[in-house]
């Protein structure tokens, strides 16, 4: 009786660990798809223009300017990440992340403030990159440090499936405001409101934070790098770094293409409700949450470079008949069965992607590596997928001209794993 006991102790236990660390994901997801869903009416709160156009890339200029903190924070919060503990790095990057969503809520609007209010919006932002900038990291190397021997893709693929809930919950608030608000009080104050509820969580993920433990393998770990061994490690596997970036390309424009960018997509290029356009995003983000753990697992049983192969070869050819297939017959059915398509492609290949990372970062840096190739991708493919994604269609006209920027991140995934993996068969031990 003993052992069953023990089993379930361990498992509850486990359980418990990937609740209280993944949470911090959460809310760094949950404000970054407020901002996507809410651009247009950031635009005309804290950069109005001559045009709606002018106004909407100002914003999603902004919002992909916290990309460009990322490195710079997977760097030094990385590499104090890798020095002081999971746990403790972890409550850092929460605190600098909650700042910045504090800020961003509190700011009065252009007409309230002129100059200031943008400027500030833009420090929220930047502080929300900088945290983010490791965060992701941090969370994906403790969910692989404390997987069970043989699950380490279906460990670390929680990472990931936190950020789908984060999203469900954003869609279904404003859902819910969509239908309780008019047009008129959401544009003027109700689209603060999910942000304000993202700040009162804040101090409930802080206090599970506090609890967190740390993982055994790197309590048992005797030697810290300093931040001078941290950059000399990290430029010594400067080429993994650089392939690891280019797998997470595709990830990272796949993730904000259907969900960040989806609902402004669906409402301001097809020309849908908000409530049509917001729902698919919470049925996509649905989706994501089933595929990411089978995506995992499924990189546990038959490893990680046939799945990431996989997906991406088929994100190449699918991407532009797909969106060819909704620009030129636009509804809420079409939209859902796209976009359900790119959530599967998306699910399987991160499922198998996050784990692959872990293991191919030089222990000693795992979190700053990890991070710094995250970030990277992050700041160069998909912050600025929704901006790019809304310049490419105002330049050719054409509807479905995003599917070309997630085809070169597909690509770019393709050839970095088989050039990684070939790599590295003879020098690191990796999944394959």
């Amino acid at each position: 009786m003993s052992l069953p006991s023990r089993s379930a102790s361990e498992g509850k236990s486990k359980a418990s660990m990937v609740f209280r660390v993944t949470s911090g994901n959460f809310l760094e997801q949950f404000d970054f798809f407020l901002f996507g869903f809410y651009a247009t009416h950031i635009a005309a709160a804290f950069f109005p223009a001559s045009n709606e156009f002018a106004s909407l890339m100002m914003t999603f200029a902004v919002f992909g300017a916290g990309f460009l903190m990322r490195p710079l924070g997977a760097v030094i919060l990385g590499a104090y990440i890798d020095d002081v503990g999971r746990r403790k790095g972890l409550i850092v990057t929460l605190g600098i992340m909650a700042s910045g969503t504090l800020l961003i809520v509190l700011v009065p609007g252009y007409a309230s403030i002129g100059l200031l209010a943008p400027a500030l919006v833009l420090i929220g932002r930047l502080l929300q990159g900088f945290s983010a900038g490791a965060e992701l990291g941090g969370v994906s190397v403790y969910l692989a440090e404390m997987a069970t021997p043989g699950h380490k893709g279906f460990y670390a693929s929680w990472q990931s499936a936190s950020q789908q809930v984060a999203i469900v919950v954003a869609a279904a608030l404003g859902f819910a405001l969509n239908e309780w608000l008019s047009p008129a009080d959401i544009s003027q104050w109700g689209w603060r409101v999910p942000f304000a509820v993202g700040c009162m969580i804040i101090p409930v993920i802080f206090l599970l934070r506090r609890n967190l433990q740390e993982t055994e393998e790197f309590a048992a770990r005797e030697h810290r790098p300093t931040m001078k061994q941290v950059m000399a490690t990290l430029l010594a596997n400067a080429g993994v770094v650089l392939f690891g970036m280019l797998m997470v390309a595709m990830t990272t424009t796949a993730f904000y293409m259907i969900t960040v960018y989806a609902p402004t997509f669906g409402k301001t290029v097809l020309q849908l409700s908000t409530g049509d356009a917001l729902l698919v995003t919470l049925l996509v983000a649905v989706s994501n949450f089933i595929w990411l753990p089978i995506g995992g697992t499924l990189s546990d049983r038959f490893g990680r470079k046939p799945l990431l192969l996989a997906m991406s070869l088929m994100t190449l050819i699918t991407a532009y008949p797909a969106l060819t297939y909704l620009a030129q017959s636009p509804s809420f059915g079409h939209m859902l069965e796209v976009l359900l398509w790119f959530s599967f492609l998306y699910g399987m290949y991160n499922g198998a992607m996050i784990p692959a990372l872990t293991e191919i970062m030089p222990v000693e840096v795992r979190v700053a590596g990890f991070s710094l190739a995250y970030s990277l991708a992050t700041a160069l493919f998909g912050g600025f997928t929704p901006a790019i994604s809304t310049w490419m269609i105002h330049e050719t006209g054409d509807k479905a001209a995003p599917a070309y920027w997630l085809m070169v991140a597909a690509l770019c995934a393709f050839v970095a794993t088989w050039l990684l993996y070939r790599r590295l068969a003879n020098r690191v031990p990796v999944t394959v």
